[in-house]
């Protein structure tokens, strides 16, 4: 079994608004988010190391919070500009992707967009970033510009 956790440092990422929303979801689509949830396949990091390749991890949340801390190798694409800047980024539509956020409403989103763009095998990082670090992933941080 592939031990995904092995490359990266710990930080912490997110932070929570007053009312108790982390901050993936300021710039969600309104009442998109359970909806999609119900169409998007949701991946456990556990469950990651069973694909057969490995996958391009996309972080929907914003620059100043993937520069905080992220999952290695993943491609900064906010909600923003995810549409327009994806197939640029992305351009093989067959490789397995795993789009996140904070706690995975508006990766669920992202993930059903990109499936419309027509990749094919797209999924929703389960509990977003805090997810993977309940599970004993870690971050990698950049240097402000």
């Amino acid at each position: 079994m592939v031990d995904l956790f092995r490359h990266f440092t710990p930080r912490p990422a997110v932070r929570t608004w007053n009312n108790g929303t982390s901050a993936c979801r300021k710039n969600a689509i309104p009442g998109s988010e359970s909806n999609a949830r119900d169409r998007v396949r949701e991946i456990s990091p556990r469950e990651l190391a069973r694909l057969n390749e490995d996958p391009l991890f996309v972080d929907v949340r914003e620059e100043s919070e993937y520069l905080c801390g992220h999952i290695e190798g993943a491609r900064n694409l906010s909600q923003a500009v995810l549409e327009q800047g994806v197939s640029e980024m992305l351009p093989d539509r067959a490789r397995p992707i795993v789009v996140y956020c904070a706690r995975g409403a508006s990766s669920a989103a992202a993930a059903k967009l990109l499936q419309k763009l027509g990749y094919q095998n797209v999924y929703s990082l389960k509990g977003g970033i805090f997810g993977w670090l309940e599970a004993g992933g870690v971050l990698q941080t950049c240097k402000r510009r």
